[in-house]
């Protein structure tokens, strides 16, 4: 997932053995199942399905349609709320972050000063410079599909490209989200859209992206699976 003032995340493509090669063909399918499902067990379910309605929201608020976004913002909170509950996550101050430099902060990105509590709340697949173009193509919809929360299906296209592609963690801090979320939903229930959009910008800006090995080393229990989204 990028964010710079929009979110966005990634894809990638599917190679098929020869016969003679099926049985190494389905050891590698089920190491490649463990690598994504790996990754994907550092996100946050309702954080990732609270980032979506972020976004969703914006991109409605940015149409002027005010009325439209309120559903969109309201889940949202009531997912950070479930984010906020759950064991994925972890406390930390933003100066002991590793942030990766191959997604640095936007710009417009103004540091959390005091230790906070971090969400997960998205993903994003970075391809190698040397890979092929159509594993490229297949890491931008492995992304898509995350952005969409459809981790499943991420990991189904992320099968056959290993380590040729790192994934990244974007982490949200969870009480400067929930009052940039809260201002964005007073505003929208105002009318003023624009406002709405400057305060869910500041979300999308807030996030700061970590390497897999960061995320999973600052977690504790990060060897569960996380926990089902709410509903």
């Amino acid at each position: 997932m990028r964010f710079n003032t929009k979110a966005s995340l990634a894809a990638l493509a599917v190679l098929t053995a020869t016969p003679m090669m099926a049985h190494a063909s389905s050891l590698h399918t089920k190491w490649e199942q463990f690598k994504a499902g790996r990754a994907f067990r550092h996100l946050s379910a309702d954080g990732q399905r609270a980032m979506a309605d972020i976004v969703q929201a914006r991109e409605t608020l940015a149409a002027g349609k005010t009325d439209a976004a309120i559903p969109a913002l309201y889940d949202a909170q009531k997912r950070l709320t479930a984010a906020g509950k759950a064991e994925t996550k972890f406390n930390a101050a933003e100066s002991q972050l590793q942030p990766v430099p191959q997604h640095p902060a936007s710009p417009d990105h103004t540091p959390a000063t005091t230790p906070t509590t971090w969400i997960p709340v998205g993903g994003e697949f970075i391809a190698t410079e040397t890979l092929a173009p159509e594993k490229k193509a297949a890491v931008a919809t492995a992304n898509g599909q995350l952005k969409a929360g459809q981790t499943d299906q991420a990991a189904q296209t992320m099968q056959v490209v290993g380590e040729d592609a790192d994934f990244i963690v974007a982490l949200a801090p969870l009480a400067q989200t929930q009052g940039a979320l809260n201002r964005a939903t007073v505003f929208t229930e105002g009318k003023q859209a624009s406002e709405a959009v400057a305060a869910l910008d500041q979300i999308l800006n807030g996030l700061v992206f970590v390497s897999e090995d960061f995320a999973e080393s600052a977690m504790p229990d990060h060897g569960k699976a996380p926990a089902k989204s709410s509903h």
